[in-house]
């Protein structure tokens, strides 16, 4: 991703350490992001975290030495993208590393798999 456009939520399942990184200054959390990306803190693993059990919650906290206050505000960030992309409030789009020949593959299958990406989340439309 390039750091001139601003990242989307339909991209965050495929963001690198470093979109995580721009991310985390976004939301005002900047502070982790040696420690996020010292610990290869990516996009696919930021959509893991639902399904974390307390222990593997616990275990990230103290890896990351988060406050938690600062834990809870990344999953409330974490929550609204994955309720924009619910909602299919971003367009859909390929990601920068795909080939163009596949933009349209990518979008459909991005747009079949939205709601299965956002399973575990509950929320009142």
């Amino acid at each position: 991703m390039s750091k001139g456009r601003p990242l989307e939520p339909l991209d965050f399942f495929i963001w690198t350490t470093e979109d995580v990184g721009m991310w985390l200054d976004e939301i005002g959390l900047g502070t982790y992001k040696p420690v996020f990306n010292e610990n290869g803190i990516n996009g696919e693993y930021l959509d893991s975290l639902s399904t974390f059990t307390t222990e593997q919650i616990l275990r990230f906290i103290r890896r990351c030495h988060m406050k938690w206050g600062d834990f809870i505000t990344l999953c409330k960030e974490l929550r609204h993208i994955k309720v924009a992309c619910l909602k299919g409030e971003q367009e859909v789009r390929k990601p920068w590393w795909a080939p163009s020949c596949l933009s349209s593959v990518f979008a459909k299958v991005a747009k079949h798999n939205r709601q299965s990406r956002v399973v575990s989340l509950k929320f009142d439309p």
